[in-house]
């Protein structure tokens, strides 16, 4: 008999990016190999924070949806249009509330073998922790985002109150799993602070044979609209607080007058719109801001750009290991990266030479890391990073080593 897993996450599939795109994989990968998988989730949202179509329709009602052996119970939840702390904590306690309910519903159904939340939101593992109570199942912890720590260095929680008693219920959590697993070294070290037990490495992965260097980058360039000598410097991806976008558009500035060096802003998110007007008051004529790109062309958009742009507050710095990147070592990409010496993501890139390193909240480091990249030669670091995308990031490498480990 397969053995059967629930996963419980505030984010899934058909989100394109963040963590519901790669709890879907996850799910995915598991059914393909033959485990029973149910998901208690909600409508997707992300990064636009509202709620997309067809979902909309029905945002505010439990919902099952069956596909082989993946069964999917959307719960409803309030989601901000423009997050705070505040909203975001709503946003969590409502997606929780409507969650305990259904899993309520289930506890007394056939059992699952294996419980996994993902966090954020971190508190999910409280419903997971009374799941293992009831039933005995294997509590799975995964934090993709430090998110309580996130929020008090970002100033979006400043209650010292409040922050000391989410990490209270964050230590009940971690006592309660049986594993718990984080995507980076830096991650884990904190976490491992916080608890004096292993915690396993399950890194974010990524579809090395879907997204793969290509030559002809002049082509490419005219095939989105630009010149085939311009030289495109993009950031792809969540537009929110955390990434400190403000610098590139103060980087942009500084080469508003050379017009072969283009500027390109690609995502959804909360602050877009805050870029936009600010770009337009420093009148940006070198800065584009793009929706979103389709799955279908996505690997031709980032094989166009020759410089990546992984730009992180020093605050996050060990907090989050950001998703994009994955994607851009996997094209062989030349990521501009901000992080500070002593950080995970800063020993993981120097020890593989796999990117440019910067350090984060600097502009004028910033700017000197964009003019490196786009004029000196880069093959060696474009070559190291599709090496060690292939070698340690493909989702079926990821998932054997988590199958064998917990599973």
């Amino acid at each position: 008999m397969s053995k059967r897993v629930l996963l419980i996450g505030g984010n899934f599939s058909p989100e394109p990016t963040g963590i519901g795109k790669y709890n879907g994989e996850m799910i995915s990968w598991l059914a393909d190999n033959g485990y029973d998988c149910t998901v208690i989730t909600t409508y997707p949202y992300y990064p636009q924070w509202k709620v997309q179509p067809p979902y909309d329709r029905a945002r505010n009602w439990f919902k099952k949806e069956v596909d082989g052996n993946i069964t999917i119970y959307r719960c409803p939840q309030y989601v901000p249009a423009n997050p705070s702390g505040k909203k975001r904590m709503l946003q969590d306690m409502s997606f929780a509330a409507s969650t305990f309910f259904k899993i309520m519903q289930l506890a007394f159904g056939q059992k699952f073998d294996i419980v996994i939340t993902v966090a954020p939101p971190f508190h999910l593992g409280l419903l997971a922790t009374l799941y293992k109570k009831l039933r005995g199942a294997t509590f799975v912890y995964h934090v993709q985002d430090l998110q309580i720590e996130a929020a008090r260095d970002l100033a979006m929680i400043r209650s010292k109150r409040l922050i000391n008693m989410l990490l209270r219920i964050e230590r009940l959590i971690l006592r309660n799993a049986d594993h718990v697993s984080s995507i980076a070294d830096g991650m884990i070290r904190k976490i491992g602070d916080k608890t004096g037990r292993e915690v396993l490495l399950f890194p974010n992965w990524v579809d090395v044979s879907k997204f793969h260097p290509l030559t002809d980058k002049a082509a490419l360039k005219e095939a989105f609209g630009f010149a085939a000598t311009d030289k495109i410097v993009l950031y792809s991806g969540a537009i929110g607080e955390k990434q400190g976008l403000e610098s590139l558009l103060h980087a942009a500035a500084a080469w508003k007058h050379e017009p072969g060096i283009r500027f390109l802003i690609c995502g959804s998110g909360p602050y877009k719109a805050r870029l936009e007007q600010m770009a337009e008051q420093l009148q940006l004529e070198n800065t584009t801001f793009l929706p979103l790109q389709p799955a279908s062309q996505f690997n031709q958009f980032l094989n166009m750009a020759d410089v990546h742009l992984v730009i992180q507050k020093s605050h996050a710095s060990d907090l989050v290991m950001p998703s994009k990147l994955t994607t851009i070592l996997a094209v062989g990409g030349i990521a501009l990266i901000t992080a500070n010496p002593g950080t995970g993501l800063h020993e993981l890139v120097s020890r593989h030479n796999m990117g440019i390193l910067v350090d984060a909240d600097n502009q004028e480091a910033l700017q000197t890391g964009i003019a490196r990249a786009i004029s000196q030669n880069t093959t060696d670091i474009a070559r190291n990073a599709r090496n060690y995308a292939a070698t340690h990031l493909s989702i079926s490498a990821v998932m054997t080593r988590f199958k064998e480990q917990v599973a």
